[in-house]
């Protein structure tokens, strides 16, 4: 079981999941628990570590004291819900992930896990212990506390099922995985089921319910995965919620199954850049030894002969540090001039059945033109369509592409 911050922000939400906990106890299962930090504690925490002048002198957000000051905020979930079942009569106790431990590699801010040997939980779940677990952190392998990136919490849970050989239910504080945010289209329905692609693509292009590592690890270990609000108490039906499951377990498979969109992209151009081999490796191979993660990528030839322009996105968080790296090595790639522009937003749709329809990229682009929503950058895989808009038109895009395939009649 895995709670999300809005599910821990108050003692009185945090003594609902403890009833949530007891009950599945009550009905015979041994029962691990991933808290995240109580809502908003993880944003005041990396506002203190730039207030002791971590983005002053340059720290950045990779560093090991870093993570030792963000991490804090699970440590006080952890103990609270422990404390909470304890007072019910429970056993219970927290674990922080050196306890474990999640092994994980040493890349601060947004480490990846290794391993985690499941021995020592499996040891105190089979003496009848709770094992309420401090999410979106594990310990490198010299023995410092690294953290996952935002939303690990779900990831930690996932191996942490992985390691015990279970199933992973994901309280949070919507009810299901929704065909888009009902924040902006009232008419968005709740999927019963999605496949695991479509849960990652979902996640990876905005969608706010999972972690996307979180749902390829889930892919990758065949961990059964369920999305349920936690916001019901005990005996009151909270539904299926929406299951995460294989392609092959979904009997009718829609075309598009979900619109997302992400707010949080910035759109890099390169102008007059040499068109000779190996300059693409130049660019991206220095984003990649930074760790920025580059997702939508266009090449044009320019007017000048010999000479393109490219296009690609970052996450903002990367947008200035990006623009740095680049321009510090202007002489070398050979470009003539970088722009950033973070006022875009990425729109997609998703679904497994656009592998064997026709027509899909046509009603996207028509439904968009109709509201006179310009595209700047288009990409492509399989099961999903993206496009790269001006942010002011988010969420007319939204519910024009939600209707337009008809997720409003599911």
């Amino acid at each position: 079981m895995k709670f999300g911050g809005t599910s821990v922000a108050d003692l009185e939400r945090i003594r609902r999941v403890g009833r949530l906990v007891a009950a599945e106890v009550a009905s015979g299962r041994q029962v691990a628990v991933v808290v995240s930090a109580m809502a908003g504690k993880t944003n005041e925490l990396v506002a203190w570590t730039d207030g002791a002048g971590a983005a002053a002198q340059g720290i950045p957000a990779s560093d090991d004291e870093y993570d030792m000051v963000v991490a804090s905020g699970e440590q006080v979930t952890a103990g609270l819900l422990a404390m909470t079942l304890r007072n019910m009569g429970l056993r219970a106790k927290s674990w922080l992930g050196w306890q474990i431990p999640i092994i994980t590699d040493d890349a601060h801010g947004r480490a990846r896990i290794d391993e985690v040997p499941p021995e020592k939980l499996a040891a105190a779940m089979d003496a009848g212990e709770i094992a309420v677990i401090a999410g979106f952190q594990g310990v490198t392998r010299d023995g410092r506390i690294a953290t996952l990136g935002r939303g690990g919490s779900d990831t930690s849970a996932v191996a942490i099922a992985a390691a015990l050989d279970a199933a992973c239910d994901i309280y949070t504080d919507v009810d299901g995985v929704y065909t888009t945010d009902p924040r902006i289209e009232s008419k968005a329905r709740k999927l019963a089921r999605i496949s695991y692609e479509e849960m990652l693509e979902m996640a990876s292009l905005g969608a706010k319910v999972l972690q996307t590592r979180s749902v390829e690890l889930a892919m990758s270990q065949h961990v059964p995965l369920r999305v349920l609000s936690s916001f019901v108490e005990p005996g009151e039906a909270p539904g299926q919620g929406t299951i995460v499951c294989d392609e092959e377990e979904i009997v009718e498979k829609r075309i598009v199954s979900g619109v997302a969109y992400s707010r949080d992209e910035a759109k890099i151009s390169l102008f007059g850049l040499p068109d000779t081999p190996g300059v693409s490796s130049k660019i991206f191979g220095r984003l990649a030894d930074a760790n920025v993660n580059v997702d939508m990528i266009v090449q044009s030839h320019a007017r000048s002969e010999g000479a393109a322009n490219m296009e690609f996105t970052v996450g903002k968080r990367d947008a200035g540090r990006t623009i740095e790296i680049l321009r510090a090595a202007q002489a070398e790639i050979g470009f003539e001039d970088a722009q950033l522009n973070e006022d875009v937003a990425k729109v997609s749709v998703i679904g497994v059945g656009m592998r064997s329809h026709a027509g899909v990229a046509k009603t996207m682009f028509t439904a968009l033109a109709e509201k006179g929503v310009n595209i700047q950058v288009i990409s492509t895989s399989e099961i999903k369509i993206s496009v790269l808009i001006d942010a002011a038109y988010t969420e007319l895009a939204v519910r024009a592409l939600h209707a337009a395939y008809g997720l409003d009649q599911l």
